[in-house]
């Protein structure tokens, strides 16, 4: 039996010109989570991230917080990029139900408002009533995901980390669990960054172990890196 990590981008930069980077804070969430992997004995044969940046940059602090805190638990693996994982365009969603491009959120209010807009774009999406420019459907979307998720049970691997999005993450606990679309878009919106979601895998399925977890921001002194976006 393997074990699959499946765990959520540091913080990126939401609000900012470009979404698609760390925050301070998110490099130091990623690094944190790699020392904590380090300090419980994880290593990982197998590591899969999808091609945005702050998937790359999470992958790189997660590396760095093993060899730091353990230079034993410094990973050799080469990730392997799929595209599969790469989070959907929010911005395309949103413009498809409101026909501009929503502003950037940078007040309290103004993330409330993207987020209700989000929420309504995902459930059309998934229901197939709307196609957002420049993105699949949200069935070949999930193909995608459930692709990588079926090339895990045929291999031999044994401890496997995915460095991935909420969207991605939630998509793939949707289907593991057969969880009907509007809680699959409750799941996206509660994933926390740098959160970590483990399955078991055998030959035959995946089985849920946990959801969401923040083990490496357990003490009191970091509960103000806990983020969502």
């Amino acid at each position: 039996m393997g074990t699959l990590y499946l765990v959520r981008h540091g913080q990126a930069s939401l609000g900012a010109d470009n979404y698609d980077q760390l925050s301070e804070l998110g490099q130091r969430q990623s690094q944190r989570l790699g020392a904590y992997f380090a300090r419980v004995g994880l290593r990982f044969d197998y590591v899969v991230t999808g091609t945005l940046q702050r998937h790359t940059q999470t992958w790189q602090g997660i590396a760095h917080g093993m060899a730091t805190s353990n230079a034993n638990h410094a990973p050799t693996v080469i990730p392997e990029i799929k595209p599969a994982l790469n989070e959907y365009d929010s911005h395309a969603i949103i413009r498809s139900i409101q026909n501009q491009t929503p502003d950037k959120p940078r007040h309290p209010e103004q993330v409330q408002a993207y987020f209700r807009l989000l929420r309504e774009g995902l459930s059309q999406w998934m229901q197939g009533s709307i196609q957002p420019e420049g993105m699949v459907s949200y069935a070949e979307f999930e193909s995608g995901i459930v692709s990588t998720l079926q090339e895990l049970l045929q291999s031999s691997h044994q401890s496997v980390l995915i460095v991935s999005s909420g969207g991605p993450i939630s998509t793939s606990i949707g289907h593991v669990l057969d969880v009907p679309h509007p809680a699959r878009i409750a799941l996206n919106l509660q994933i926390r960054n740098s959160s970590v979601s483990e399955f078991h895998f055998s030959a035959k399925q995946h089985s849920l172990v946990s959801f969401n977890t923040l083990p490496h921001l357990d003490p009191v002194e970091h509960k103000n890196w806990i983020t969502y976006a």
